[in-house]
């Protein structure tokens, strides 16, 4: 079969930076899902983008689709014909439908059946059709029309280019009739650039000044941002999303070196970098401790004659944002961080639940309770949750949100707040997502955990839970944030108690019934996907939910056990027995051994192990290693499997009978001590 390369490109007015490598993925996608369908076979599919292009490049496609045949099956032969052999209606308009005589059907089989051969088409009449669907589904929240027409899009189109070989896709997409002309970049050579063959695109662009492979252009700026900022001793800040949205505004990147006015560096760095990079795009320099250095990277789209015209005038833009952020800095510092509560008790936090002041009472009691019990200090837990949302005034965070916790760091340390107080202020809202950073102090983490908790609490208490698609509080987040910190830092917190006193102090502003498990429930809820994701099986976690632990520390090291445990060669067994005792006692309460009446060797053998693992176990338990627990009771698998082979348990006499269930009874104690081992088959 014959193949040629296939190119379609689509030119426009600047298309949307945060958008453009969704708008391409979607392009390339549509028009492979289209090939495909149309049954078209073809090679390497290349997706390119630039601010004012969408482009894909096919290699190999074939010329035209496979002859192919369609078969339609009719009514029964039977019914098809009568006793005499002539054709009932039901064989004629079954040849009416198929558009032929009746002689062309064949009547071989138990049904009447017509067998099509149909011609494939030629690629180049399907293409059209093809990249046109691709369009239509493209993800575009709001299109636009332009002038007097009728199409729409996300931006007005200015050409089409369409070619499969050399030849030109005939056809009209979006009011552009294709051709083989692009354009070049808009200042350096703003003219038609001839595409002779697909395979000319990327080198023909390139030489207008284009470079239209967006990984290419995005490579290409972080490699010579990186080797500027060397030259300034200094690093790049680089984020993804940043480096992302300069390689979607440029078609001819040229990164340059500017500078400001070292007295801005007294306002936090946070504050700059955060309108340096959110307003204009730059990428700010830091040395190698990590502090902001008075320089910054600009990407320019041309190479300018003059290029410290291009630097001069990015320094005169950046000079009056910076010159804001310090603006507010020193107009939050002329009252002191704790002042800005007096605004907080006029801002709601939620309209059944009270002021944001209200809150950070609230938060300030529960820190100093968790800080109590992890072993921090519970005066500066309480004192860091009273300041807590202070900032949330300042004009600081009025300007930049993403500074909330951290103006407030700042401003604690101006205040010579106590210890580890102000770093608490940021740490509060750790960790900021998936993955991210936890607080480093307990004085962060009691604050964190409250703050999270007084939510959890709150918003269920009003009835506000999350839905499958809606979770505007991110209640589901704060319950992850809640597990990650007491888990990873090895912090033991019941969560009963703390959370009763969290409904505690809302009183009557929450339906208390049945809330303590509903956010209890919820928080634990939370853990199966984490150990689903760390490869832990869903048994796991469901044994050792069996059993209930309150403390999320206390419940993964039990998780951690039970793992280990599946790893043994007696645990199958073992988890057997179990699932067998826990049938044989049902709900019955546990009762005491009378030795008396063991009379079999293997009830007494069993009872004798238990008595030994019992002894073992206490000083584990009472150091909660799990794991040697579960690694000491595999030892059982012999005396349980003797007993289960050669006693029978529901014997006759009924006080015989009691006594083995009480003696099974001990050995599910034992392991219930631990997780439901029952669970693991």
């Amino acid at each position: 079969m014959s193949t040629q390369d296939f190119l379609v490109e689509l030119g426009t007015e600047e298309l949307p930076p945060k958008a453009l490598k969704t708008l391409a993925k979607a392009f390339t996608d549509g028009i492979v899902a289209g090939l495909k369908a149309a049954g078209l076979p073809h090679g390497k599919v290349h997706s390119y983008a630039a601010p004012r292009r969408l482009a894909v490049l096919v290699e190999q496609l074939a010329e035209r689709q496979a002859d192919r045949e369609q078969a339609m099956d009719g009514p029964p032969v039977q019914a098809a014909f009568d006793a005499n052999g002539n054709p009932t209606q039901a064989a004629l308009g079954f040849a009416r439908r198929c558009g032929v005589e009746l002689d062309a059907i064949d009547r071989s089989g138990a049904k009447l059946r017509f067998v099509q051969q149909i011609a494939g088409q030629a690629t180049a009449e399907l293409l059209p059709g093809i990249v046109e669907q691709s369009l239509d589904k493209l993800p575009i929240p709001k299109r636009m029309r332009w002038g007097a027409r009728r199409e729409e899009f996300v931006r007005p189109t200015q050409w089409l280019v369409m070619l499969l070989g050399e030849q030109v896709v005939d056809c009209t997409l979006l009011a552009q009739t294709a051709g083989r002309e692009s354009m070049g970049h808009r200042f350096h050579h703003n003219q038609p650039v001839s595409i002779q063959r697909p395979t000319d695109y990327l080198e023909a662009l390139r030489s207008a000044k284009v470079l239209a492979d967006f990984d290419e252009r995005r490579e290409l700026i972080a490699s010579k941002v990186t080797e500027l900022a060397a030259k300034e001793n200094g690093k790049a800040i680089m984020p993804a999303d940043l480096l992302d949205e300069v390689a979607s505004l440029v078609e001819w990147p040229v990164p340059l070196v500017c500078s400001f006015e070292e007295h801005f560096l007294q306002v936090p760095q946070e504050a700059l970098i955060a309108t340096m990079q959110d307003d204009q795009r730059y990428f700010c320099l830091v040395d190698g401790e990590g502090k902001l250095l008075p320089r910054f990277i600009t990407v320019a789209n041309l190479e300018s004659k003059d290029p410290a015209q291009v630097v001069s005038g990015n320094e005169k833009v950046v000079r009056p944002r910076l010159s804001d952020a310090e603006f507010f800095y020193l107009q939050d510092q002329k009252q002191s961080l704790e002042s800005f509560n007096e605004l907080l008790k006029n801002v709601v936090f939620q309209a059944e639940l009270g002021t944001v002041y209200e809150k950070a009472e609230r938060v300030s009691a529960l820190a100093a309770q968790i800080a109590t019990q992890i072993g921090g200090n519970a005066e500066h837990a309480a004192r860091a949750g009273i300041l807590s949302k202070c900032d949330l005034a300042t004009a600081m965070v009025g300007e930049y949100p993403e500074m909330q916790g951290i103006a407030g760091y700042y401003y604690a340390q101006l205040n010579n707040e106590p210890g580890d107080v102000p770093a608490a202020l940021n740490e509060q809202y750790m960790p900021r997502g998936a993955g991210a950073e936890l607080p480093a102090t307990l004085t962060g983490a009691a604050v964190a955990v409250a703050d999270k908790i007084d939510t959890l609490v709150g918003i269920f208490g009003v009835g506000m839970l999350p839905t499958g698609s809606r979770d505007p509080y991110a209640l589901r987040r704060a319950a992850l944030g809640v597990l990650r910190i007491l888990i990873e830092k090895e912090l033991e917190q019941p969560l009963t108690p703390l959370l009763q006193a969290a409904i505690d102090q809302y009183g009557s502003r929450v339906k208390a019934d049945g809330l303590l498990a509903q956010v209890h429930d919820f928080i634990f809820d939370r853990l199966r996907a984490r150990y689903e994701d760390a490869g832990i099986e869903v048994s796991v976690y469901q044994a050792v939910r069996a059993v209930h632990p309150d403390s999320p520390l206390d419940f993964d090291q039990r998780v951690q056990a039970v793992q280990h445990f599946r790893s043994l060669s007696e645990a199958e067994a073992l988890a057997a027995a179990n699932k067998r005792v826990s049938n044989v006692l049902g709900d019955a309460e546990d009762g005491q051994v009378q030795e008396s009446l063991l009379a079999e060797p293997a009830e007494k053998a069993l009872f004798a192990a238990l008595q030994q693992a019992q002894q073992d176990v206490a000083p584990l338990a009472a150091a909660h290693d799990y794991t040697g627990i579960l690694t000491r009771l595999a030892q059982l698998q012999q005396p349980v499997d003797a007993f289960f082979d050669d006693v029978m348990v529901n014997a006759e006499d009924s006080a015989i009978r009691a006594n083995r269930h009480a003696l099974l009874a001990q050995l599910r104690g034992l392991f219930l001590s631990v997780a439901d081992i029952s669970l693991l088959g």
